[in-house]
């Protein structure tokens, strides 16, 4: 079969969960026997189509100049360039089924290039992306969690998302554009055969905003752990080791965690693992906050990630935002690790609360204290978390439930007439 995947960012120019999520599962498909591409948008100067081979799967990289927040909503209605280079993909690699990661910043109705050609596609629902432009309903100006689309408030949004707050005479101009925007996206998942929303959580959210049922399946995102020639072994001195791996910013509540963590006592350290060039300032805030027995380790690469797991004895998730799914949730089970998480989102579907667990109030600071103070205080209490923990769905789970996938719709092609 002929798999291609579409999707905003890929490596090494952007490095996220749904980055390493579609270059994993193209690889996966790719020792299975299928020919893989992947399509997607990088930021640099000029104009250009790139194709490059990378352990068995094309990838092709189209780029119009560097893109920001206006110009990536922009090309949501129209960008000629980047078009054309989808169709002279389509027409040179000659797919058999279309899996469609993300479409920020590519032309929606490119689309109609599939429905051209009677090729079947399948959209993952990795965010709230198509009815948000924000991708996580989370407002720009108050930085509080949005219910779903109102037009005017998206157009408040948007004013602030670009820096000019001020300019509330362009709203209703605005709140046109977004409604445009998310009447051309719906299109798309109309057409689509099948939507895969990765948790119960995404799925209900989705239907709820009117998306039909049952086009909607749950897969769990699998996941492909390293081997490691040699790992270091939990020290054994009866220190209790928190880790926080990911984003270093504000909406990932990793503030509350340092606040909560400081007024902890006995035998504890907190480790914190992510870029801090991200949001400089940020980060400033966090090591003023931190105490002493609080380390900062940089950014990690995979490695260094699962090399972490080994060493630390709780996974920290403290995001004040909806995570659709959150792949260090998986990568603490597979580890073995029990997860203190927000009670947002997804992450209260996938943490189940005292058995591999606690979920906790979003962004409550005496709350998280509790809860990291109560496993120094029930000496019981870890071990038993650490009994219910089940290991996540395996990459190459997830590849058969995708190759199964892909054959019934390329067989019953329900979407292209």
């Amino acid at each position: 079969m002929r798999i291609l995947h579409i999707v905003h960012q890929y490596p090494p120019d952007k490095i996220g969960g749904a980055e390493l999520y579609t270059q994993a599962i193209s690889r996966a498909l790719t020792r299975q026997g299928h020919a893989v591409a992947v399509f997607y948008r990088r930021d640099a100067p000029g104009r250009g189509l790139q194709h490059r081979a990378e352990d068995g799967v094309d990838v092709y990289a189209v780029w119009d100049g560097q893109a920001g927040p206006a110009r990536r909503f922009l090309y949501t209605f129209r960008n000629p360039w980047i078009h054309r280079a989808l169709i002279r993909v389509l027409d040179e690699f000659h797919p058999d089924v279309i899996h469609i990661q993300h479409l920020m910043g590519l032309p929606v109705l490119s689309v109609n290039a599939f429905r051209q050609r009677a090729l079947p596609f399948i959209i993952t629902l990795r965010d709230f992306w198509w009815f948000c432009l924000n991708a996580q309903l989370l407002t720009n100006y108050s930085g509080e969690v949005c219910v779903g689309p109102r037009y005017w408030n998206c157009a408040r949004c948007m004013l602030a998302r670009v820096g000019f707050p001020r300019l509330w005479p362009t709203i209703p101009f605005l709140a046109g554009l977004s409604a445009w925007r998310n009447r051309l996206l719906r299109t798309v998942l109309e057409g689509a055969c099948v939507l895969i929303a990765p948790t119960e959580f995404v799925r209900r959210w989705h239907v709820a905003h009117g998306v039909p049922d049952e086009k909607i399946i749950v897969l769990p995102h699998g996941l492909e752990r390293p081997v490691l020639s040699s790992a270091p072994s939990r020290p054994a001195d009866g220190t209790i080791r928190f880790a926080y791996i990911g984003g270093l910013s504000w909406q990932k509540g990793v503030h509350v965690l340092v606040e909560a963590f400081s007024g902890v006592c006995g035998k504890a350290e907190l480790w914190i693992a992510g870029d801090e060039s991200f949001d400089p300032a940020y980060v400033s805030r966090l090591r003023a906050l931190a105490t002493p027995n609080v380390r900062f380790l940089g950014r990690l690469d995979r490695r260094g990630v699962w090399q972490t797991l080994m060493q630390v004895d709780v996974v920290v998730v403290p995001s004040l935002w909806y995570e659709a799914y959150s792949f260090l949730i998986s990568e603490a089970f597979a580890a073995g690790l029990p997860v203190l998480a927000s009670r947002l989102g997804a992450l209260a579907d996938r943490v189940r609360d005292g058995v591999d667990g606690l979920l906790l109030p979003p962004g409550d600071v005496a709350a998280w204290r509790a809860a990291m103070q109560r496993l120094l205080d029930e000496p019981d209490l870890l071990p038993r978390l650490r009994a219910g923990v089940q290991p996540p769905m395996t990459m190459e789970e997830h590849v058969d439930r995708l190759e199964t996938l892909y054959a019934q719709v390329t067989r019953r092609n329900p979407c292209v007439g």
